[in-house]
């Protein structure tokens, strides 16, 4: 084993970053059963290591002794969050691509400010949509139509690219498209309204049991414009989806998830009402039953108690 196998093993971030620093190979499987360090990440459960290898160019396809990959051992062990990092990796390199000026274009489609954050919310793990709206207010550069709408386009075209070419992608062109869909959403609402408009008009619950509809129909409005009728991926959505009367389970959200994400069977987590993100540690005061983050704005279910 490797300097860099044992860190990742053990869980060390910090080692693990000085020795990547120092030129490690990350790709390096001399082990007696063609482990990388990739894999030896995954089996501690450190997403950040995880992370960290995926960025330095650890390659995702390698199989060990036994014809497992990084994601496979994951999964084997119960390392469900790893499989997701894995499975949402983008290259930061493929997104700059769209930040230079390419063929006969003066101006990239792209501008280099944006790619930052572009490339934080297409990594995301969590597809909720007031997740991503979230993420989208933590940075003033996405708080523009102008600049949502620049994003939404370069979306569009690697959505495009990950159905057109040899290896097609559809779960990366699925989630670019959703994306897509909800910066079209926030651009929109940005100039009539505010997003904190929109993220309410997403979390209002109806008379009753106070579910989403909006939130409902907009999830499956975005899935029903993915542009390419033909994907089996698109086929598997709907026949899940289109059954289902709004307000029962399986919810679209979840639906998507899966696909995306990849199944995970029963994990004891909490997530949290408003946005879906895991670990969600803090209860409503009233009830004590609903999981919600310090958000300024309520769920239905929080409301509902109130």
């Amino acid at each position: 084993m490797t300097p860099l196998m044992h860190a990742a093993y053990k869980g060390k971030v910090e080692m693990c970053k000085l020795l990547l620093q120092h030129g490690a190979d990350v790709n390096c499987n001399e082990h007696e059963h063609g482990y990388t360090a990739l894999m030896f990440a995954c089996l501690s459960g450190k997403k950040e290591i995880v992370w960290m290898m995926l960025e330095a160019g650890a390659d995702t396809d390698v199989l060990n002794s036994v014809g497992r990959t990084a994601a496979q051992m994951a999964a084997f062990v119960g390392q469900h969050d790893c499989v997701t990092v894995i499975n949402n990796f983008f290259p930061r390199e493929k997104l700059d691509y769209y930040s230079k000026p390419q063929g006969l274009s003066k101006e990239p489609k792209l501008p280099v400010k944006l790619a930052g954050p572009l490339h934080k919310i297409i990594t995301t793990t969590n597809l909720h949509p007031v997740k991503i709206i979230f993420l989208i207010k933590e940075n003033p550069l996405l708080l523009e139509p102008e600049a949502l709408k620049k994003c939404s386009a370069v979306l569009d075209l690697i959505c495009e690219k990950c159905m057109k070419q040899r290896d097609m992608n559809e779960v990366l062109a699925m989630k670019m498209h959703y994306i897509s869909c909800i910066f079209q959403k926030c651009s929109s609402s940005l100039q009539e309204n505010t997003l904190d408009a929109l993220i309410k008009s997403l979390l209002k619950g109806r008379d009753g049991d106070c579910f989403p509809v909006f939130q409902e129909k907009f999830i499956r409005e975005s899935i029903r414009k993915f542009p390419y009728c033909e994907a089996t991926l698109l086929q598997q959505l709907v026949r899940s989806i289109a059954p289902v009367d709004i307000g029962c389970d399986p919810t679209a959200f979840s639906v998507l998830t899966q696909a995306i994400t990849g199944q995970v069977g029963f994990v004891d987590a909490e997530f949290c009402t408003t946005c879906g993100e895991k670990g969600a540690d803090k209860r409503c005061s009233v009830c004590k039953l609903v999981s919600s983050p310090d958000y300024p704005i309520m769920s239905p279910e929080l409301k509902e108690t109130r």
